[in-house]
């Protein structure tokens, strides 16, 4: 699950740290989750990356960092790089709408990590997840309690899914579910690349009193071949432009709300 180190590449300590937390957070982070998990400063995690990078041992992207080797394609951290100023604005919205002492689910999309980052100014929050990342990120912080969900590990998608997956997200009761998605379809709702995480997305949709997807506009344009949760289901979209005609159309008729985050001029 990680790459493979020639044994001519001679790190240092603290380099080794780094590439052994990268495996363990499923080979790849933002530079804020590593700082954490390594206690140092973000600013001593950007130089160690910078160093790693140089020495082929990891990739450096905006804002994290990714084990080269084969699964660099396909990684979290490449994803999590895209249209950041975006998700950052999203996620700001979405925790908004989090009150303390709630319960609630999040994903492993790209765009739910960023909003992990902002509910660690949440207290008191019971947080059911299955990705990686966001249980590092809220786990023993502000009086939460994170409970993560087992199953198989995708180390590609930085989280478990299958059936124990399912079965445990089954026994609890949540107050909130915010989902990614790798598309939304003006026809049949949230579409998934997936199908372990679309019929995840439909299980936590049975056991959540609202559903919402947070996801930056590009989606919009996007197709993939599994159906989340039926749309009607959903109860509010977070999201950073607003959408177009036929999809804005689609939405009022599933009585799915729109939250667009204001722009960086506000």
């Amino acid at each position: 699950m990680g790459c493979l180190l020639p044994d001519s590449l001679a790190l240092s300590h603290r380099e080794m740290e780094l590439v052994d937390a990268l495996r363990r957070l499923g080979g790849s982070a933002r530079s804020a989750e590593l700082a954490r998990m390594l206690d140092v400063s973000e600013e001593t995690v950007r130089r160690t990356i910078k160093a790693l990078d140089k020495a082929g041992a990891v990739q450096r992207v905006h804002g994290g960092a990714f084990l080269a080797g084969p699964q660099s394609a396909t990684s979290f951290a490449r994803r999590i790089s895209e249209n950041q100023k975006e998700k950052a604005r999203i996620a700001a919205r979405a925790a908004a709408y989090v009150r303390n002492g709630m319960a609630l689910f999040l994903d492993v999309g790209s765009t739910t990590a960023f909003v992990a980052e902002e509910l660690r100014q949440k207290s008191g929050l019971t947080v059911v997840t299955n990705s990686v990342g966001a249980a590092q990120t809220l786990a023993n912080h502000n009086g939460n309690r994170v409970h993560f969900l087992g199953g198989e590990l995708q180390s590609n998608e930085r989280g478990t899914f299958g059936f124990v997956t399912e079965q445990q997200v089954r026994r609890f009761a949540l107050d909130l579910a915010i989902l990614s998605a790798d598309g939304f379809s003006a026809k049949q709702g949230i579409l998934y690349h997936s199908a372990a995480e679309a019929q995840l997305a439909r299980v936590v949709a049975e056991c959540s009193e609202q559903l919402a997807v947070a996801i930056a506009h590009p989606k919009f344009d996007e197709t993939a071949p599994h159906c989340g949760p039926s749309p009607r289901r959903i109860d509010l979209l977070f999201t950073d432009q607003a959408p177009g005609r036929k999809l804005a159309a689609a939405l009022s008729g599933w009585g799915i709300k729109t939250d667009i985050a204001p722009g960086a001029g506000g």
